[in-house]
């Protein structure tokens, strides 16, 4: 049952978002096909704002799109780009793919629909002073303009406080600024003229606060306060057609967000959502968020004879035969063709056909032979075509602009049941462009991703790069409707799998390791992987490299004869004797023709298969390291690259299994780290403590990254006192004073000075203990601009024989990135007592 109601939560946004694993045909049921029949007799339309993946109230967005039956969507201005993976190794731009895909997974789940800016997520920021002049304030407010005017709601919902800046997430803050202020300026063609252009004014309605008592510090500040301006709407429905309630939903949409870890459970029975009135028109009715907006098809020109036949069609769906309704569907479809609203006209005429599709049980579907292509190449497409109804249904021919169908084509009918299916014309694929994310497509900014094509600035993806038109005749009438070319494929275990179908370079190469620390003048092999995208493909590879290295041979020539084969080419790099830093590139050249981009697959089981191409490139350091010690071992926490990296620098690293965690298991190590968040996901570690402890006081370095302050396993994660609070240093400039300059691990085997914290990315550190006892020595502090100084970064305690550290110093993006001071600092924290 509980699989049975998660498949019908991924087909309530079949008409205004995705389906889950977009690629998937929609196979309703009745019910089903009756609540999209409901939304299409709603003509209105709603935007929650927020700042990131996860700011979103999932309830509400559900209670719009699934009760109110609106047409909902979610402006994120970032991607989610900064933040933690709970699932996978993957951060910053990979991370930003993972959670765009959740995003919609989400939406897929609650009914709404998914909007972006073009804004990054660089990480915490403490002030919207920050935030706005790191993302380039014009940009971000011409593209929330941008997405207000294309989506056209009746009614804006912010996440957050505009009038509180700098007591929260300087994103957050942002959000909220961004849309008070663009509120009326998105109705006027002076302002931001490119948008009005492309998509008119629009004025809307009124603009709300989505508050609670948590914004007033409390429960009992919440219920004095005054709440003239502020509705309450009840969002705890129960959908008996759908056997879950508004919470139950919005559970499951919240459950999306896996590489955050934010699993929810469903709740049910009354829960009250309250908005404060911010601008516009105050409704009467204060239950009613439409209150006074006309919702009916009334509202377009030419749309009340539109409402005279799908209301009628509402109030006499049979469900034990939906393609009863198609004839009038049909008729509602030709008229909708014919409104002058063409803002509603295509998003209704996308919503009938849909419908009189899922009425029809009409499955059509256009698979490619391959799940990728070359520029240009060589593709099989093959349609099916079946209607399962016994409405007359004819299929007159088909089309594409991407590929050739056969043109003699004399139109067939599709009696019920009975399976139609055509080959394409085998021969080039004629499309050129990547159908990789498209905003990694160009370098952009600290803030900003650089988006050239002005059409796909918000969306969240491609959609439909590849569409077959299947021009058909239902009931009478001529209709085409539109599919984008899909792969799929049979595995023994899972069955029918879909996949994106994508077009790909036809060579990609790569530098497994992406960060490349000498620590030494010693020349080291570098492989290169050259993979193939077409058949029977040759060329040269040249490593392009830093001033002062050397790379040997010059170049190497590859020769590849199946799609997907590889050929790994090794050069001998040899770095200069100073400390130097740059970039390795693989330039791989066919003919007149460089490629220079990686391709990198993401595949989890709750997003779509993801194929990412971004430059291909390493970085390289010569970093004069020393190190004392040899074995170490990790405890996994919320997913980093530490290990790799202590790898490149010689260290052997084992992984230690939490559950097997013993005395007698871990006293060979010279020291043992804690991965991030190992306390917050890793609930063995209430169990373990204790011999960790144990182990430090005989003599070993335990050293602990960062953990959030809240969802502890246990708090004693510490021989002595130690609290952890949310305190951060989010500029990765900001001064460094070093207080214990003396102490061992400022000092052996490497001379830590200020020089040391040059160079670092995103930020200092995040969740710093504010308390700590006596045997804590802190040796670093630090603080943002108009903040006070922290101490809590980097704190060492003498326990027995050996040395406790806990930092929450950001070592797991400063490492990976190839940060030169951080590698010297890590590497004197592993060597103490050694």
């Amino acid at each position: 049952m509980a699989h049975r109601k998660l498949r019908f939560l991924l087909l309530l946004a079949g008409l205004a978002s995705l389906n889950v694993f977009a690629q998937r045909p929609e196979k309703p049921t009745a019910s089903e096909i009756y609540h999209n029949l409901q939304k299409l007799n709603f003509i209105g339309s709603a935007l929650y704002v927020a700042a990131h993946p996860d700011d979103e109230n999932t309830r509400l967005i559900s209670y719009l799109a699934n009760d109110v039956k609106a047409r909902t969507a979610y402006l994120s201005l970032t991607r989610g780009d900064g933040g933690q993976n709970l699932v996978g190794p993957e951060i910053r731009e990979l991370l930003g793919v993972i959670r765009t895909q959740e995003l919609l997974q989400a939406r897929a789940t609650d009914g709404g629909s998914q909007l972006f800016t073009r804004a990054n997520d660089f990480g915490y920021s403490k002030h919207p002073d920050e935030t706005l002049a790191i993302w380039n304030k014009d940009e971000v407010v011409s593209d929330v303009v941008r997405a207000i005017r294309k989506w056209k709601p009746d009614i804006i919902i912010n996440r957050f406080n505009h009038r509180n800046p700098g007591t929260t997430h300087g994103h957050h803050t942002s959000s909220a600024m961004l849309s008070f202020d663009t509120f009326e300026m998105v109705g006027d063609v002076s302002q931001y003229p490119e948008s009005a252009n492309a998509y008119g004014a629009w004025q809307p309605k009124r603009l709300f606060f989505n508050t609670s008592w948590w914004f007033y510090g409390s429960r009992e500040n919440f219920e004095k306060a005054d709440k003239t301006n502020i509705l309450e709407v009840e969002t705890g429905s129960y959908y008996p057609n759908l056997g879950l309630s508004n919470g139950e939903i919005a559970s499951l949409s919240r459950s999306m967000h896996k590489s955050q870890g934010f699993g929810s459970t469903g709740t049910r029975g009354e829960r009250t959502e309250y908005l404060e009135f911010l601008k516009g028109d105050f409704p009467k009715d204060k239950s009613n968020l439409f209150d006074g907006i006309n919702t009916t098809w009334s509202r377009l020109e030419g749309g009340k004879a539109i409402g005279d036949i799908l209301y009628a069609v509402e109030k006499d769906f049979d469900f034990k035969n939906p393609a009863a309704s198609v004839p009038k569907l049909m008729e509602a479809y030709g008229l909708i063709q014919k409104l002058k609203d063409a803002h509603w006209r295509d998003i209704k005429a996308a919503e009938i056909t849909s419908l009189i599709e899922q009425c029809l049980g009409l499955y059509l579907e256009a698979v490619a032979d391959q799940q990728s292509v070359a520029p240009k190449g060589s593709l099989k497409v093959t349609i099916e075509a079946i209607n399962r109804s016994s409405i007359p249904v004819s299929l007159n021919s088909v089309n594409s602009s991407v590929i050739s169908f056969p043109t003699q084509f004399a139109p067939t009918p599709l009696t019920r049941n009975s399976k139609h299916n055509m080959e394409s014309v085998e021969k080039t694929f004629n499309v050129i462009e990547t159908s990789a994310p498209y905003w990694l497509e160009q370098q952009g900014t600290m803030g900003m991703y650089r988006v050239d094509n002005k059409d796909l600035i918000g969306t969240p993806e491609r959609d439909a790069n590849f569409p077959v038109d299947f021009n058909l005749t239902i009931a009478g009438k001529p209709i085409t409707i539109t599919k984008n070319i899909i792969y799929k494929f049979n595995d023994p275990v899972k069955g029918e799998v879909y996949r994106p179908f994508e077009v790909l370079p036809p060579v990609t190469s790569s530098l497994p390791e992406k960060v490349l620390i000498f620590s030494s003048v010693e020349t080291r092999e570098i492989p290169v992987i050259v993979k193939a995208g077409k058949e029977n493909i040759t060329g040269t590879v040249t490593l392009q490299h830093p001033k002062g290295w050397t790379v040997q041979p010059a170049s190497h020539t590859f020769a590849l004869e199946s799609k997907g084969s590889t050929q790994t080419l090794v050069f001998k790099v040899t770095p200069p004797k100073d400390r130097s830093e740059g970039y390795l590139k693989p330039l791989v050249q066919i003919g007149d023709t460089f490629h220079t981009k990686e391709l990198i697959t993401i595949d989890y089981d709750h997003i779509p298969y993801q194929s990412v191409l971004i430059p291909s490139q390493a970085k390289v350091a010569r970093i004069p390291i020393e190190k004392k010690g040899e074995n170490i071992g990790y405890i996994k926490g919320a997913g980093d690259a530490i290990p790799e990296s202590l790898e490149q620098i010689g260290y052997k690293v084992t992984t230690i299994e939490p559950s097997a965690i013993s005395l007698e298991s871990i006293k060979n190590f010279d020291a043992i780290v804690v991965g991030i968040r190992a306390y917050n996901t890793v609930p063995e570690l209430e169990f373990k403590q204790n011999i960790l402890n144990e182990y430090v006081a005989n003599g070993g370095t335990l050293l602990l990254q960062y953990n959030t302050s809240h969802r502890l396993v246990t708090d004693n994660i510490a021989p002595f006192h130690l609290k952890l609070s949310r305190d951060r240093v989010t500029d990765e400039y900001s001064e460094v004073s070093i207080l214990a300059p003396k102490h061992p691990a400022l000092n052996t085997p490497n001379k830590i000075t200020e020089l040391d914290f040059e160079g670092w990315v995103q930020e200092r550190g995040l969740y710093f203990p504010n308390e700590w006892g006596d045997e804590f020595t802190p040796l670093l502090a630090m603080h943002d601009k108009d903040y006070p100084e922290t101490k809590g970064s980097l704190l060492i305690a003498k326990h027995g024989k050996g040395h406790y550290i806990y930092t929450g110093l950001s070592f797991f993006r400063e490492l990976p990135a190839g940060v030169s001071g951080a590698y010297r600092l890590f590497a004197n924290l592993l060597s103490l007592g050694q």
